[in-house]
């Protein structure tokens, strides 16, 4: 599933988001654009976002949330776990994020 840079992707596979090291984020705010501050941002449904290091997690309980940015068509996200992937574009300089 993918809106603009963010891509998510189903998994079953997730660490024990009890740990320490995970942290719980409350702004359910899963990228935001550098350029415009505009944000891919969870807006309808019951969700909790997680990050440990730069890896991100989205849990949806609800049985579907609803995935808003300001460019793009809203998406919505069934029930269940999902890793959060900002995509990446190769320049002559390295990898960069994209910049949505």
């Amino acid at each position: 599933m993918r809106q603009g840079d963010v891509i998510l992707q189903a998994t079953q596979d997730l660490p024990d988001l009890s740990l320490m090291s995970v942290e719980k984020r409350c702004d359910l705010v899963l990228a935001r654009g550098e350029v415009t501050g505009h944000t891919h941002r969870i807006t309808q449904g019951e969700a909790e976002l997680y990050q440990w290091g730069i890896n991100l997690c989205l849990r949806v309980y609800s049985q579907t949330a609803i995935l808003t940015h300001e460019e793009h068509q809203p998406i919505t996200i069934p029930k269940g776990d999902w890793l959060v992937t900002i995509q990446r574009e190769y320049e002559p300089r390295g990898w960069r994020q994209v910049v949505d």
